[in-house]
């Protein structure tokens, strides 16, 4: 069945699952959700210019442009899988608790001074996006990077079996989606399905040699190490972040000392960046890109869609990371806004969700630690924050939407602002009022 489907998709490799992204000749893939079922729209697919709808409801069968499987996910994480296997290219996964985008959007920018390279868009990492995404090499392309995201232990390894990657590389292990994982040690053994796979396949991982815990999780894989230690297979030296990360770096084997080698300025805030810097440097090392090619594809690299970006209104300083938040990224931001050398200083936090019953205990250890910085003027959004704020006398706001209403009739001026909290709270709304 798979290679049948396969036939169509070789003659012209494009695929779609919603109708509103229809390109000519296209494969449909009417999928399911809870609250919708795309069987219904295949007819409109076709009719929009699609070549093909893959459906799992024979009721809707008209014609031979219809292809009937038991199921739509399985038949389009099938093919994703099949095409994998017909490619010779190199596919280096990324998962992690936090930089994971930044980190694969790094490399992609490292990669492609030299190669061309198919990464994922955005953040298309899950059960869907990590298929789609492998549908999207072409013999054109010499790498793929695939990203991995989970909220539930199995989904990396679901995912390393459609994706089959020869490399892999976790950012790190912190408490993110707590509630679907079980707790921290769920998240540790999810995680980790990524070095098993590797290790299993006889592939090659990127490890993060200043992280204790990815160290003792790799024993017994073949890797490559990246960290400050001179002990690293590629070392980084870290020298400022003020506001933008500052870096020098180099191989173990390399005659030029690390006082010798340029100094890479980079466009990302955040010294919590400096790892994700050094491993697309480090494995853009392990690919040949010249010491130039990496300095080049880091400095060029600028943030985009709320992550780690600096934004100057015409009243203030912003340091948008409103993108993710979790309790270790919200940690690495505040302790990180703390350090930088701005006399007024404003934060702007939201809920971080997902954390289960450990909700109310890491909002209160975000309070605590904001009070423990002197970052008391502060606006918190959530109704976990809403609770937490009180301890440190914050203006506390339900959601983003009172949050905005409270900015736009109270005006804040000449400060530097750093917003963060989970996607959900969606704080980019308070944006237009700073």
């Amino acid at each position: 069945m798979i290679q049948k489907l396969y036939s169509h998709f070789i003659k012209q490799p494009l695929v779609c699952t919603d109708t509103r992204d229809i390109k000519q000749g296209s494969i449909f893939f009417a999928l399911k959700g809870d609250s919708f079922d795309a069987n219904k729209f295949a007819e409109q697919a076709l009719n929009s210019g699609c070549s093909l709808a893959v459906i799992d409801d024979e009721q809707y069968i008209k014609d031979e442009r219809y292809f009937l499987v038991k199921d739509v996910l399985c038949a389009l994480q099938a093919l994703a899988n099949y095409h994998r296997r017909q490619l010779t290219i190199p596919v280096i996964s990324i998962t992690g608790s936090n930089g994971k985008t930044t980190s694969k959007e790094l490399l992609n920018a490292v990669l492609s001074q030299k190669y061309k390279v198919l990464a994922t868009k955005g953040n298309l990492n899950n059960h869907i996006g990590v298929p789609l995404t492998l549908l999207n090499i072409t013999k054109e392309h010499d790498i793929a990077i695939v990203e991995m995201g989970a909220n539930h232990q199995g989904e990396i390894a679901m995912l390393c079996k459609i994706a089959e990657p020869d490399f892999g590389m976790i950012t790190n292990i912190g408490k993110a989606h707590l509630e679907g994982f079980g707790g921290y040690e769920g998240v540790v053994k999810a995680k980790s399905e990524l070095y098993n796979y590797i290790k299993e396949k006889g592939g090659k991982l990127f490890v993060n040699a200043d992280n204790e815990l990815l160290k003792k999780l790799s024993d017994g894989a073949a890797k490559i190490t990246y960290g400050a230690s001179d002990a690293a297979d590629f070392a980084g030296k870290y020298l400022e972040s003020s506001p933008f990360v500052k870096l020098k770096c180099k191989a173990k084997n390399d005659t030029q000392s690390m006082d010798e080698k340029p100094v890479i300025s980079t466009q990302l805030i955040g010294s919590y960046n400096f790892e994700n810097i050094l491993s697309a440097a480090c494995i853009g090392h392990y690919f040949d890109v010249s010491d130039d090619q990496i300095k080049t594809g880091l400095e060029n690299y600028v943030a985009s869609n709320n992550r780690s970006q600096m934004m100057k209104t015409e009243n203030n300083l912003l340091l948008l990371d409103a993108y993710n938040a979790n309790p270790a990224s919200m940690n690495a931001a505040i302790e990180n806004f703390s350090q930088m050398e701005h006399s007024d200083k404003m934060v702007i936090l939201g809920d971080m969700l997902e954390l289960g019953e450990d909700s109310a205990k890491e909002h209160d250890a975000i309070a605590a630690l904001l009070r423990g910085k002197k970052l008391t003027n502060a606006v918190l959004v959530g109704p976990f924050f809403m609770e937490a704020g009180k301890a440190i006398g914050a203006k506390t706001f339900a959601d983003s939407g009172q949050a905005a209403a409270f900015l736009k009739e109270n005006l804040v001026k000449n400060k530097t602002i750093l917003i963060k909290g989970s996607r959900g709270i969606k704080l980019e709304k308070v944006i237009e009022f700073l």
